[in-house]
């Protein structure tokens, strides 16, 4: 993987189709994401390159090999800094995903309690009216 392109292609050892099993469920999604993924990383290069490029426009002082030079230069550290901060924003929404799931198992299991409180209670409440119309 390199700052170029996070999406490397398909690797040897990797199984073919020939080697697949069923398709998972998902994995119109997962292919989706990933499709999805590599155009906004594209468009992140096409766009740091072009910023580049606006960059060394101002500075024509430079030949033109000290101007491709600096363009790599640019598009590399905006490609790095981009990429970090994906890499941040994909940490916390995985740690926001954790909290909520850790907050909603805390929910269902209150709500399950309440449910089996009641529950109890009603019959309870039922068996003992029950007992006392029949003395």
């Amino acid at each position: 993987m390199n700052a170029r392109n996070p999406y490397p292609g398909h690797h040897p050892s990797d199984p073919g189709p020939e080697k697949a099993g069923p398709p998972h469920p998902d994995a119109g999604k997962v292919l989706s994401n990933q499709v999805e993924g590599y155009l906004l990383w594209q468009a992140r290069i096409t766009e740091s390159e072009q910023r580049a490029r606006e960059f060394t426009a101002t500075l024509d002082w430079l030949t033109t090999s000290q101007r491709v030079a600096v363009e790599q230069a640019y598009t590399t550290d905006s490609l790095q800094r981009a990429r970090t901060d994906l890499e941040h924003i994909a940490g916390r929404c995985t740690q926001i995903r954790a909290e909520y799931e850790h907050r909603y198992r805390q929910l269902r299991r209150r709500c399950l309690a309440w449910t089996l409180g009641i529950g109890t209670a009603l019959t309870t409440v039922t068996t003992a009216l029950t007992l006392l119309r029949t003395r």
